[in-house]
Parts: C-alpha cells; sequence; structure tokens
C-alpha cells in the first residue's frame, strides 16, 4: 500500500550564469555607489535584487561563492542528468510566483508523483501496518500542535506520545531530521505547527539551481566577492570586499543564520545581541544527500518514488529513487546523525547508503553501484548548514530578524513566519526586504502594495504533509 505525498513528510525540499560582474581580477572593478547593495546571490537575493531593478533604482550583488544559488545548486557534471545538491522542491504549484517564473523562461515543471512506500526488513509494508504508521504519525503531529498552545515553546520530542510502539523511531526521523534536518528534541513546537501544509510539490526538470541562475540572468553580480566588513547608520551603509567598497542608501543582508552568528561579516556598529540572539536560536540543521547511480533499476522501484523504512532508531535516511526518471537514487540523511555521518567524509557516507539499500533490497545492490557522490552543507564555507530551524523557545527569533537595523535589512528563509526552510519563503522574503529597503530610501510611498505578505496565521492541517526544502 502506497502514502500519498501528503501523507508522509519526506525530506527533500537545487549552475551557471553569466553575471554583469566576473570575479576580481578577471573584469571591470565593482562599482563605487548603488542604491541598495544586496549580500548573497541565492534565492532571497536575486529575489530581492529584481524587485529593486523593476522600480529602476541600482542595485548590486555581491556573493562570497563563484556561483549562483547559495542552497540551490545543481549539479550538471557528476551524472548525466542534472542533480539538485541542496533544495530540490517548490511548494502549491498552482500559486507559487516562482513556478510561473519559471515557466515563463520556458523551464519544464514536475510534478512530485504520488505515492510513497515503507520498507519493512525486506519487503513493503502491508496495508494493515501502513495505516498503524500513518496513524502514528496523526498523533504525533496532533501532539506537536496540541503542544505548541500551551504556555510554553518546547521541544517536539517532549510532546510526543508515548505509546507510538514500533513506530516511534520512523515517526520521530520523518518528522524531525527528514523535515527540517533537526531531531525532534531540539524543535520548537510552535516554529513546527507554523511551517504548517506546504502543499503539493513540483521540480524543475534542469534543476533549482539552474532555475536561479536563469533568474538572475539580469541582475548586476559580483561572484566570488564576499562582503568583509558592513558599516552602517541610519541614513546610509558602506559595504567592504576585497574588490573595494560600495557606498549605498541601504543594504540586503541574505546569508544563513549560521553565516551570520559566525561573524564572517563584521558590523560597524556591532549588530545588536538581540539580532545575533535571533541568528542563533535559528541555527541551521544538517541534511545531505548521498547520491548513488544504480544500473539495471535493482530497486525494482519508478521514478522519484520514495522510501522510508521501520527503524529502531533515527539512524536511519530516506530515499529518493530513479530521480527524474534517471538511475540516480538520492539517500538523505539528517539531524544529529546525519551530522556525525557527514563530518566522517564521503567514503562513510557512501558506505552507509549502500549498506543501508542492502539492508533493505538486497546484496545486488552493492555490484550495481556505478558512480556516487555526496553533499556536505555543515562544511560549506558560505551556508555551514541545511536549512533553518528553531530550537525550543526561539520561533519568535524569526519576526525578531527580520527586523531593520538603521539602514540594514535581512532576508533569507530564516526571515519567513511560515515557508522557512523553503525556497518559497527565501523568495518571498527577498521580495518583503525589498520593498522595505526602497520605502527607506524613498522609493517607494508608504501606501505602495509590498510583497505577498507572510500568512499571520500558520496552515492547520489534520494529517501529516509534505515538508520543505531538501
Amino acid at each position: 500500500m502506497n502514502i500519498t505525498r501528503r501523507d508522509v513528510l519526506i525530506a527533500s525540499a537545487g549552475f551557471a550564469a553569466a553575471p554583469l560582474f566576473s570575479p576580481p581580477g578577471l573584469a571591470a572593478p565593482l562599482p563605487r555607489e548603488a542604491d541598495i547593495v544586496v549580500i548573497g546571490a541565492g534565492a532571497a537575493g536575486i529575489a530581492a535584487a529584481r524587485r529593486i531593478i523593476a522600480v529602476g533604482r541600482r542595485v548590486i550583488v555581491v556573493e562570497a561563492a563563484n556561483e549562483i544559488g547559495g542552497r540551490c545548486l545543481t549539479d550538471t557534471t557528476t551524472f548525466d542528468v542534472p542533480i539538485d545538491r541542496g533544495a530540490r522542491w517548490l511548494h502549491n504549484p498552482d500559486a507559487n510566483p516562482l513556478v510561473k517564473l519559471a515557466r515563463a523562461l520556458a523551464l519544464e515543471m514536475v510534478v512530485a508523483p504520488v505515492g510513497q512506500k515503507i520498507r519493512i526488513g525486506r519487503r513493503n509494508a502491508r496495508p494493515g501496518e501502513t495505516e498503524e504508521f500513518l496513524a502514528a504519525l496523526v498523533r504525533a503531529n496532533r501532539a506537536i500542535e496540541d503542544a505548541s498552545r500551551g504556555k510554553g515553546d518546547i521541544a517536539c520530542a517532549s510532546a510526543l506520545p508515548k505509546d507510538l510502539g514500533d513506530w516511534a523511531a520512523t515517526a520521530e526521523f520523518v518528522l524531525g531530521a527528514s523535515a527540517t534536518g533537526k531531531d525532534l528534541r531540539d524543535l520548537s513546537v510552535i516554529d513546527k505547527v507554523r511551517g504548517g501544509d506546504r502543499g503539493a510539490v513540483i521540480a524543475c526538470r534542469l534543476g533549482l539551481g539552474t532555475m536561479i541562475a536563469r533568474l538572475a540572468d539580469q541582475v548586476p553580480l559580483a561572484l566570488s566577492t564576499p562582503a568583509s566588513r558592513i558599516a552602517w547608520s541610519n541614513r546610509d551603509v558602506a559595504v567592504e570586499t576585497a574588490a573595494g567598497r560600495i557606498a549605498a542608501r541601504a543594504a540586503i543582508v541574505t546569508v544563513s543564520t549560521n553565516v551570520l552568528a559566525s561573524g564572517a561579516i563584521k558590523f560597524a556598529p556591532e549588530l545588536p545581541k538581540r539580532q545575533l540572539d535571533a541568528a542563533a536560536r535559528l541555527g541551521l540543521g544538517s541534511f545531505d544527500h548521498i547520491f548513488l547511480q544504480l544500473a539495471g533499476n535493482p530497486l525494482g522501484l519508478a521514478r522519484d518514488d520514495a522510501i522510508v523504512e521501520q527503524s529502531s532508531s533515527t539512524k536511519t535516511a530516506m530515499l529518493l529513487a530513479n530521480i527524474g526518471g534517471s538511475s540516480v537514487c538520492s539517500i538523505d540523511v539528517g539531524g544529529a546523525f546525519g551530522r556525525d555521518l557527514s563530518s566522517q567524509g564521503d567514503k562513510a557516507m557512501i558506505a552507509f547508503a549502500v549498506e543501508w539499500l542492502i539492508k533493505l533490497f538486497g546484496s545486488e545492490v552493492g555490484a550495481s553501484v556505478k558512480k556516487s557522490a555526496a553533499t556536505h552543507w555543515n562544511a560549506a564555507p558560505f551556508a555551514l548548514g541545511a536549512m533553518s530551524a528553531a530550537s525550543p523557545g526561539g520561533q519568535p527569533s524569526r519576526a525578531v530578524l527580520a527586523e531593520p537595523v538603521g539602514a540594514v535589512f535581512f532576508a533569507g528563509e530564516a526571515t519567513h513566519d511560515t515557508l522557512w526552510g523553503t525556497v518559497d519563503g527565501a523568495w518571498e522574503s527577498g521580495e518583503r526586504a525589498a520593498d522595505a529597503a526602497l520605502r527607506k530610501i524613498g522609493a517607494l510611498k508608504d501606501t505602495t502594495p509590498a510583497a505577498p505578505a507572510q500568512p499571520a496565521k500558520p496552515h492547520r492541517r489534520s494529517a501529516p504533509s509534505r515538508s520543505a526544502r531538501y
């Protein structure tokens, strides 16, 4: 018996472009002035820059990495198909402006097929067992939702029913590490509930990283140009890089919470402790993909089939098989286990993935591996993790992080109250920050409609739903 996409929270959520400004030393120098400087060329940064361009103001995007996309990163060389090494899904395709923008660029969008399976040992779960698992997920979700209405913002693990039996560890993995990159003991019940139901999911055939890069075609960019220091006041900013100093009337910072908290970008004056504490409470979870190219479809699965196992611990994974109809499979690991495994390097990650598949599908899997690769988002210097997830008590930090400081504005998925952890949320937050910055410099009147507002209330759900991002 299959589980529908809306029945289970499975983890999955993603380059090349011709920037106007190439890496320092290879082309013209950075502009010395701009109306607004955007720090970071991920989804939030590109959304902000497009918004600023649309009202005729000067913008420059400075990006520390040598490519566009941030945590949307499409690999087009390792395998014979494009593979998203970061985010791979968008949500609510009927209403999502990113989907409409992608289609306007003639990028093919592919709705994720319905159908997921549970493995118990080397067999699929029987219909009655599947129903037991779904019932366990529903009970766990309802307990978390009930706890979110309590007096304090506690850890999701503290709210779980104690009698989930054989499905306890699987439910914890699906709702925690697989959905948010954090184990339930490290996750706020309020943040989890406000994340709500993200609806149906859709992918870009050429990859989300490719999509973001295409959307950046007309955006002035400086790649391989990390911002080292931002001097700010209530009237203006100065952004310092190795390629030069840019004076502007405002700046929009879109770096991840882990990068912000690391101090890689200095601020003068220093950021208020309130802002830094907020970033720390919204630390990034750990989530990585282990890719295996398997000859001959030894798993006997269809395109984009998703598999979770009945596990006795959270040291498990989620399988996305035959990505886009190819022979490449992704074994996804997250949470504390995923963080530890990733720290051991490619060899340990690939060995785990092969052994895990052999346990579930038989020994012939090992001989069918033709090529492999793994991601290490915790070690990526310009990301330092996968997606934000609030620690217990930390959910209000999203609103705090989104507050401007003088002429500095903040954007990124971590600043979105409900679509945190998603490309959708990052894009909306970039548009929101751009509108706020444009108002600050007098380019928009206070009565001008802003970017689509974040929902004031969380989406309600009565059953487990598909999560965000990776």
